[in-house]
């Protein structure tokens, strides 16, 4: 059994950030069931929103936050997030990250993009390969912590909890099964303060901007152990992922449309700007259903993303990563117009917290995209989540070091037990049942939603966990069976959240009740097992 101060589940931008604050407090263990580097934040193009010019100001940042969030942002969190997001933004300069700068009037000042939903240009870049630059920045810095171990290729399975273990004392987290994926034993790890940064649940659907590692786990083990669950039903597609039968989740940046790239229809049509003023600009939940609207109504397999206007020399100097990515499957974007269509990117909702990352269950945090602070409401507006996770870590890092219990060493864990089972013998039924779950998650609940669509989902998956849950318990543990066990869990959670609000807001639009409903609206839709 090992024992650690802290345990960081997940190795992100939120993760890394929160090991390497609290690494002088005591031992920190961060866990991550691939490499180091496998997570949602390398896999960021556009980069951190946060106001660092004369010309931009923190109202305007609330401001454009507030109106992309459809009235459920909580104002308090989001105006917390946003003036603390540049003492954040120098401490990561501090660990030699270098946003890009440009040459204005003889001096040199930061190149800062712009985004849809954005007033003002805000938003700090490495090229576009941000997330990138800033996950190795981290794990740099980790690696000369000697407090903190790394833990690849270990997949967490459960929590463990005072209710769990039959405690009548407070419930509160103890601990956390884990998989050691290249043994395939169980550890049972001992904390009094868990922290889950596990990132989204993008591979919940069929097509998605998301890396393989996006599986919802952080929202399923929470769910299990009993926190609270918020706001499920607000999945953000991103408008703009590379439609190409042999390219596989490539995200095209927003930045892309903020440099001025215009969508177009299969007549080359602006047709954004029939939808929305700021056309291609609009906030993504917008462009999203316009998007989805123009391909239902002509019949095409996707739109086009045309930013021909600009010179060869701009376009592959600003967007390196992107240029050479369509380059090789065929498509030069300085003569031709990227084919996209929208994808799953981003869960808005998640582990319901406060702002300093403290969950319903006391002892377990949650930080980054698997948390709903409130910052993003229904719907999250482009690049605010790196600085969330910077700006919350940082916080519950403040918090939790002061937060501690006596329970560790009063309540002893118990080995965790694999019983008479065997190994996986069909791991047919593992891919079929997962690739189920994506597909009826894209038919049914998607940009555009009915309630006998969510009815049928939420049947057949009922139906799936049923199926999962016998398997889980007749076969030895593997990472694709808690992959799946996860998902199925957290697609349930979307659909019993999206039947539940009965209005269309945000991210979250249903033919059967399209307007906003502001007198009886559900601030927060709120799911827990207790």
């Amino acid at each position: 059994m090992r024992d650690y101060d802290f345990v960081v589940i997940g190795s992100g931008i939120a993760g890394l950030s929160f090991a390497l604050k609290v690494a002088k407090d005591g031992p920190v263990a961060v866990i991550t069931k691939r490499k180091g580097a496998d997570t949602n934040t390398a896999w960021a193009q556009g980069g951190i929103a946060c106001v660092t010019s004369d010309e931009d100001s923190f109202e305007l940042h609330v401001r454009d936050t507030l109106e992309a969030g459809a009235g459920l942002c909580d104002e308090a969190v989001v105006r917390t997030i946003v003036t603390e997001g540049p003492e954040r933004i120098h401490e990561l300069a501090d660990l030699g990250l270098h946003f890009d700068e440009r040459e204005v009037s003889g001096h040199r000042e930061l190149d800062l993009g712009k985004e849809g939903g954005h007033s003002k240009r805000r938003v700090l870049h490495v090229q576009d390969v941000t997330g990138k630059e800033i996950e190795e920045t981290l794990l740099r810095e980790l690696g000369r912590q000697s407090q903190v171990e790394l833990l690849e290729n270990h997949m967490a399975v459960d929590l463990i909890t005072a209710a769990k273990l039959g405690f009548a004392t407070e419930d509160r987290c103890l601990g956390v099964y884990v998989l050691d994926e290249k043994t395939g034993d169980v550890e049972t790890i001992r904390s009094d303060r868990i922290v889950l940064a596990t990132g989204g649940c993008g591979k919940v659907y069929l097509y998605t901007t998301n890396p393989d590692i996006a599986t919802g786990d952080g929202v399923a083990m929470a769910w299990r152990a009993g926190a609270e669950i918020a706001n499920m039903e607000f999945i953000q597609f991103h408008p703009t992922c590379l439609f190409h039968p042999q390219a596989k989740s490539f995200l095209i940046s927003e930045a892309v449309r903020g440099e001025g790239g215009i969508l177009r229809n299969n007549r080359g049509e602006d047709f954004m700007k029939h939808y929305d003023a700021r056309g291609s600009l609009a906030p993504r939940d917008i462009v999203a259903r316009a998007i989805d609207a123009e391909i239902k109504r002509s019949g095409a397999k996707c739109v086009f993303l045309d930013i021909t206007h600009k010179s060869p020399e701009f376009v592959r100097e600003r967007f390196p990563h992107i240029y050479q990515t369509c380059l090789r499957f065929g498509i030069d974007m300085s003569k031709q117009a990227i084919p996209v269509v929208p994808a799953a990117h981003y869960q808005c909702g998640g582990i319901k917290t406060d702002v300093n990352g403290a969950t319903t269950l006391p002892g377990l945090y949650a930080i980054g995209e698997v948390a709903c602070t409130g910052l993003h409401g229904a719907n999250r507006l482009a690049s605010n989540s790196l600085l969330e996770g910077l700006v919350v870590a940082h916080r519950a890092s403040a918090s939790g070091v002061r937060t501690r219990s006596a329970s560790k060493q009063k309540i002893p864990l118990p080995e965790w037990e694999s019983g008479n089972v065997q190994d996986v013998d069909e791991l047919v039924v593992i891919y079929h049942n997962w690739d189920e779950i994506r597909r009826l998650m894209w038919d049914y609940v998607g940009i555009v939603r009915t309630d006998k669509r969510l009815q049928r989902a939420s049947a057949r998956l009922r139906n799936l966990q049923r199926e999962i849950r016998e398997f889980y318990w007749n076969f030895k543990v593997s990472v694709d069976l808690l992959e799946l066990r996860n998902l199925a869990t957290v697609a349930a959670l979307i659909v019993d959240s999206a039947l539940s609000r009965q209005e269309s807001r945000g991210l979250h639009y249903t033919i059967d009740y399209p307007e906003m409903k502001d007198r009886q609206f559900k601030h927060e839709t709120v799911l827990s097992r207790g």
